[in-house]
């Protein structure tokens, strides 16, 4: 141990006591030797100078560490939003660049993706200290992150930006994760439940607050007709100042002019669109809306009774037509399926017929056209020829065919042949 300084004292105060009066309470305690560990914000530039830190330093970093986060743990454990859980910060949402502040989702950054535009200031007052705890750089230099301070440069901007009433109205306009499509008017399902929700989405945009109800099926049609006045005239504060281009750094008044120039004429180009699409919505919501076409109908049958009276005349008479119609088809279609029934019993007939011819053929065939030599086939064959001709029915065929077997069966078929033919 080195040895102990020499310290030269003051001089005594005029108004101290007498040396007799004084009295000796204490005495300097021993001196000792502390290690004290190169910790904190303080000692960054430090740590930047160290180019082989000691295992020593590293273990009081860490510890430093821990502690820092366990206090902040109890602090973010004090703090509710709600009661609703944290949201989970993806790799991608803290590898931000502070740089491109503009593509940042701002209300993710604060942990706000459900709430968005509906997020109250509490809320994100709340929600920013949370992220303020965990994210704060002293933490980050803590635990050995030196310089990680990009994301907590992301929640200072989204914070600035969701605290100022202008700036958020210029984000929660152009909010990329707020749904901008409208329904068509063809769109299938329940009307109310299709375009309530955009209608609320829609309204917060509204200068003029509170924004007629969309209502329901009972609604009257005062209030219908209100209700659509109303979004035909909104007066919306929606603007697109967020979308602007920034000024190249180094851009002489001539360029700048030309910029602000340019971003005024795509302002106002965004302005008409979306007030397009906001007069394409009410337009679709009058098309579907079943009030609307009630209102409508109702209109109708009061202009025109008469032509209502004649219709529903001619409706008799369609349908009277229609049943005759139906009738007269359902007869024909039973008619043709007698004539097809009657024309399959003529192919059978037909068939039978045919098959009759075939075997008196094969019957005069298989006994020689009952010749009684070869020079008499051929009078046979003129004979069978004369019968078929003859003969122009199935019936008559098979009396013939059954006369002339019986004949051969008693044998005298050429005389019963020769009778047959004499008698045609």
């Amino acid at each position: 141990m080195s040895a102990l300084p020499e310290i030269t004292l003051s001089s005594v105060p005029e108004t101290a006591p007498a040396a007799g009066e004084t009295k000796v309470h204490g005495s300097v305690s021993a001196i000792e030797q502390l290690e004290i560990s190169p910790v904190g914000v303080y000692v960054q530039h430090y740590l930047r100078r160290l180019k082989n830190p000691t295992n020593d330093q590293t273990d009081h970093l860490k510890a430093h560490a821990d502690h820092i986060a366990a206090e902040a743990a109890k602090a973010i454990n004090d703090v509710s939003l709600d009661d609703q859980e944290d949201e989970e910060e993806s790799e991608e949402l803290l590898s931000l660049d502070p740089k491109e502040w503009k593509k940042q989702d701002h209300y993710a950054v604060l942990g706000l993706s459900r709430l968005r535009y509906k997020a109250t200031m509490d809320d994100i007052i709340k929600a920013h200290r949370k992220k303020v705890l965990r994210h704060h750089p002293d933490k980050k230099a803590a635990q050995g992150h030196l310089n990680d301070d990009r994301f907590f440069k992301c929640i200072k901007k989204a914070f600035d930006i969701l605290t100022n009433p202008e700036k958020r109205r210029q984000w929660d306009s152009v909010d990329p994760e707020v749904s901008t499509d409208i329904p068509s008017a063809k769109e299938k399902g329940d009307f109310f439940e299709i375009y309530g929700p955009v209608f609320e989405r829609e309204a917060r945009f509204s200068k003029t607050q509170p924004v007629p109800p969309l209502g329901n099926i009972d609604s009257s049609r005062e209030d219908v007709e209100a209700f659509y006045e109303f979004w035909y005239n909104i007066n919306s504060w929606r603007t697109f100042e967020y979308l602007d281009k920034e000024e190249v750094e180094g851009s002489n008044r001539d360029d700048k002019r030309y910029m602000e120039m340019k971003n005024r004429k795509d302002r106002t180009t965004r302005k008409n669109k979306d007030n397009q699409r906001l007069r394409t919505l009410v337009d679709n919501a009058i098309k579907a809306d079943p009030r609307m076409q009630k209102f409508k109908e109702e209109d109708k049958k009061k202009r025109n009774a008469r032509k209502n009276a004649r219709e529903e005349e001619e409706r008799k008479m369609k349908e009277a037509k229609k049943a005759e119609e139906e009738a007269a088809k359902k007869a024909a279609e039973a008619a043709a399926a007698i004539e097809e029934s009657e024309k399959k019993l003529r192919q059978d007939a037909h068939k039978m017929f045919k098959k009759e011819q075939r075997a008196l053929k094969l019957l005069f065939k298989k006994a020689n056209y009952f010749a009684e030599s070869d020079s008499d086939v051929a009078a046979g064959v003129a004979k069978l020829d004369k019968i078929l001709a003859a003969k122009k029915d199935t019936d008559s065929l098979v009396a013939v065919r059954e006369q002339i077997e019986a004949a051969q069966a008693a044998g005298n078929v050429s005389a019963v042949v020769d009778e047959i033919v004499s008698q045609l």
